[in-house]
């Protein structure tokens, strides 16, 4: 898992200061997990991401965005509640889910949004 900056961001997932309809940059499919440390459903999140990093290797990436570090970043995507997990599929727009999921919704957001095979 990879912790991401605006300019990182920019590079890997989407450059919204360059493009005004959605462009992804990366090669593969990622989840971008919006969170703060202070944020209990957060904590709950991270050790989920962590398991799915590891089972998708090579197939997803995860990142994670500091919404106390990167309020430019949060603000572009109107995130108001935390965790603001993006699911963003190789091609198509992404899909914003809300709140602490369990690691069963986050496989089948894995395969039926960002379209990979468990």
């Amino acid at each position: 898992m990879e912790h991401l900056t605006k300019q990182t961001f920019q590079e890997k997932v989407f450059d919204f200061e360059k493009n005004k309809e959605w462009s992804f940059a990366g090669d593969i499919p990622c989840i971008v997990d919006f969170y703060a440390d202070w944020c209990g459903p957060c904590k709950m999140v991270a050790p989920v991401l962590e398991d799915l990093s590891k089972e998708f290797a090579g197939k997803i990436n995860i990142y994670k965005v500091d919404t106390e570090k990167e309020q430019e970043l949060a603000s572009v995507f109107g995130i108001r509640s935390i965790p603001s997990i993006l699911f963003v599929p190789k091609e198509g727009k992404p899909q914003m889910a809300m709140g602490a999921m369990p690691k069963e919704a986050f496989v089948q957001a894995i395969t039926e949004v960002l379209q990979v095979a468990a």
